[in-house]
């Protein structure tokens, strides 16, 4: 029955999401949710809103499989609930934001509130595996409560813009939170989390359904409201059922130390960490000439890795590990292209 849930869970997702893709579009395009001029956006100017087709197809296959899943107790629904509720605001405000382009100000204040939903329901990182630990009394690292809540509220918001930040080349940031869906279904099933199974699942269902419609050369694009559902179901669905951050950082290395890095970099420079710019890696590999479907392959590829890598390794030390060479890796690419673009602009002066 529960291998059956699980399949239902992501089947429907995916049929639901797919319909209701070019529904959303009608609806959007009716409205004038079509992207405005950017020097940032590729080709010509896409309607937006249509990531909502995402939402509808997540949280409907949520609530199905909620009546017929077993298993599932009084503070996990409520839990649930509070993800729900949070998914919904942050949907709202990307509607919002698609149709009237709100200030990065208050798209900040609604996810920092959107967090608040979740965290105020008892999802939150107060512990995490200790990768030194050697005895069962050593193997987790506790966090007092003023700790854990600013931790994953940072943690939530963060993962929201990055997953936004990715959201500049047809089918990034679908493929790549439908990879980090998928490790994280795999990952509360190899721990008997069965009842957790199934929101990832979900979530990766509507991330695959939208993909064909969105996969590089598209005309849509999922809009504000598709990235802020996305980044905070990633988020939130990571700690649901005990924190899996480290897997969780490990499938979004290279787009979380890439968004890490433009916000440093932009801070240096004496300008706005929420002010957009071509600083992006995959930005960068636009313009040395990679297609956008080579990089988003690309991408795609590492995350799987990364995920793979993170479910394979029993050992929490080798994630550590792995986790810090993908950083230096990354950050050494990102400074490396840094450099050459710097040089680029000094020839052409």
């Amino acid at each position: 029955m529960r291998k059956l849930v699980h399949l239902l869970s992501f089947a429907l997702s995916t049929i639901l999401s797919y319909l209701l893709t070019p529904l959303v579009l009608s609806v959007a395009k009716a409205r004038g949710f079509v992207d405005r001029p950017n020097p940032r956006r590729l080709g010509d100017p896409k309607v937006r809103l249509v990531g909502a087709a995402i939402y509808f197809a997540m949280v409907a296959t949520i609530l199905v499989t909620s009546f017929i899943i077993e298993g599932r107790t009084n503070e996990e629904s409520v839990k649930l609930l509070a993800v729900l509720l949070g998914t919904t605001v942050m949907a709202v405000m990307g509607a919002w934001d698609d149709k009237r382009e709100l200030g990065a100000v208050t798209q900040l204040l609604v996810q920092l509130f959107a967090a608040s939903i979740a965290v105020a329901s008892g999802v939150v990182i107060d512990r995490i595996n200790n990768p030194f630990g050697t005895s069962l009394q050593d193997s987790l690292i506790y966090f007092p409560p003023p700790v854990a809540i600013g931790l994953t509220v940072v943690w939530i918001v963060g993962v929201i813009n990055t997953i936004n930040f990715i959201d500049g080349i047809d089918g990034l940031a679908a493929g790549v939170t439908a990879v980090a869906a998928t490790v994280l279904a795999v990952h509360s099933l190899q721990l008997g989390q069965y009842t957790i199974a199934v929101l990832p699942l979900a979530l990766a269902g509507a991330t695959a359904g939208f993909l064909p419609h969105n996969f590089y050369p598209s005309k849509i694009t999922m809009g504000t409201t598709g990235s802020a559902v996305l980044g905070y179901a990633i988020g939130t669905l990571s700690i649901l059922g005990g924190t899996k951050a480290a897997t969780t950082l490990l499938v979004l290395a290279v787009p979380l130390i890439d968004a890490g890095w433009i916000i440093v970099s932009r801070i240096v420079s004496g300008g706005s960490p929420f002010v957009g710019d071509r600083r992006h890696l995959h930005y960068r590999l636009l313009d040395m000439g990679v297609s956008p479907r080579q990089i988003v392959l690309i991408i795609y590829l590492l995350s799987a890795l990364l995920g793979a890598t993170a479910l394979l390794l029993s050992s929490r030390l080798l994630k550590l590990y792995s986790l810090i060479g993908i950083g230096v890796v990354v950050l050494g690419v990102l400074i490396v292209l840094a450099m050459m673009a710097v040089r680029e602009r000094g020839k052409l002066r």
